[in-house]
């Protein structure tokens, strides 16, 4: 068959639709990069927020127009909330929640996998080579009282180490992947389920040690599963110097109504650790605005608390309800258009704290890893502490691909969004 894959969310969603992507190949079936071309499409699904379902809806009645004649399924978390909902929507064949998602491929296919990790054919998903996510852990034992992944994913359970280890040197031998990028519903928490000694820890070192991975990097950590002395693996330069510490809000009183055991003080040592070990460190986060109850006051106390942290990236969000948690029983909703206006705010001020991260590094040579060229012909890649690159290969590499390799850079100019760049080596 012809499938075509669609991703909406996290890079969890990203690692499994990366993962079916190569298991659909190992059976003899072509991944598409348009969805006319399919006979079958797949949207990996999102239920984070009210948007997140705005989009997954939008994008399923986007493809079924695009394609009428192909049979849709729907997998994920939207899928898992709103099945009825989902099955109704235009086109949609398959109904697969994630209690049911890796079996995905034998549901759409109903024939067993023929081999393990297969080399890699799919042009959809065009960072594969570069970059793969790779999925370590699912299921979320937090109790945050906004958050519906703990209902949609279930508890917190762990893939086997060596099982990773097995993949990612697959990643590396059969589809030429340079950095890998851990993922999980609760990635801090990995190992604990079955009493793993150093958790998360002694994956990472593992990996490290064991394979040849040219980066690693990890996606987000909640900073109760840290110590100052996690840091410390940050020795090994293979390990990329990004770390996002989610925040969610910089007063202590939103704090506790959110049920995030953390306060902004054991916060602030956190990074005040991170960046006294890892040398230039991108530490970025993630900020909910408009809580129930956070009044003007707590919004200033939570804008001058990230103004303070001075980080490399934020990703703000406006406080979505969610069915059946318990935020949704507090009192003090914030209005809609404050809300609005707050997240408008803190993205400003999101946007001006990354000039200033990208501008420390104006006139450095960094190692970049390209991933794709633009229709200009310039090559757009990132430095390992997570700055996008945009450059032309000049000299003798001039009119060469630079898809896939690591070299140095000189940062030359802030743009829009990314580094104007130069190669060197």
């Amino acid at each position: 068959m012809q499938i075509y894959l669609d991703n909406i969310g996290c890079r969890l969603n990203w690692s499994e639709i990366e993962a079916l992507a190569r298991e659909l190949t190992s059976r003899g079936h072509t991944i598409v990069a348009r969805a006319a071309e399919a006979d079958v499409m797949v949207v990996n699904t999102c239920a984070v927020t009210a948007q997140a379902e705005r989009k997954t809806r939008h994008c399923i009645r986007s493809l079924h127009r695009e394609n009428p004649e192909a049979r849709l399924a729907v997998i994920g978390c939207y899928a898992t909330l709103r099945p009825d909902l989902s099955a109704v929507l235009p086109g949609v064949s398959w109904v697969i929640p994630n209690a049911e998602k890796e079996c995905t491929a034998d549901i759409l296919t109903g024939e067993p996998a023929l081999s393990p990790l297969s080399q890699e054919t799919d042009d959809h998903i065009d960072m594969l080579r570069t970059r793969a996510f790779v999925k370590v852990q699912d299921g979320c034992d937090n109790r945050c009282t906004y958050c519906i992944i703990r209902s949609l994913r279930g508890s917190s359970r762990s893939r086997p180490l060596d099982d990773i280890l097995r993949e990612i040197q697959a990643l590396i031998e059969k589809a030429s992947c340079r950095e890998a990028v851990l993922t999980g519903a609760s990635l801090g928490a990995y190992g604990r389920d079955w009493g793993l000694s150093g958790g998360l820890r002694t994956l990472i070192e593992a990996i490290l040690h064991k394979t040849d991975l040219a980066r690693l990097r990890v996606s987000s950590l909640e900073p109760w599963d840290l110590d100052e002395g996690f840091f410390t693996l940050w020795e090994d330069p293979r390990l990329c110097r990004q770390i996002h510490l989610p925040l969610q809000s910089g007063c202590n009183a939103t704090l506790r109504r959110m049920g995030r055991p953390i306060t902004t003080d054991t916060f602030a040592r956190l990074v005040e650790a991170a960046r006294r070990t890892v040398p230039d460190v991108a530490i970025t986060t993630d900020v909910l605005v408009g809580f129930p109850g956070e009044h003007e006051e707590e919004f200033h106390q939570s804008y001058s608390f990230v103004k303070r942290m001075a980080f490399a990236k934020l990703h703000v969000f406006p406080y979505s309800a969610r069915p059946k948690t318990p935020a949704t029983n507090l009192p003090d909703r914030v209005p809609r258009r404050v809300r609005d206006e707050r997240t408008q705010r803190m993205r400003a001020l999101g946007a001006e704290q990354r000039r200033d991260f990208q501008r420390r590094f104006l006139n450095r040579e960094l190692p970049v890893l390209w991933e794709k060229q633009w229709q200009d012909g310039r090559w757009a890649g990132w430095t390992d502490n997570y700055i996008r690159v945009v450059a032309r290969a000049e000299g003798d590499r001039q009119g060469s691909c630079l898809d896939n390799q690591l070299t140095l850079a000189r940062l030359i100019e802030l743009q829009n969004g990314y580094v104007e760049g130069e190669v060197l080596s």
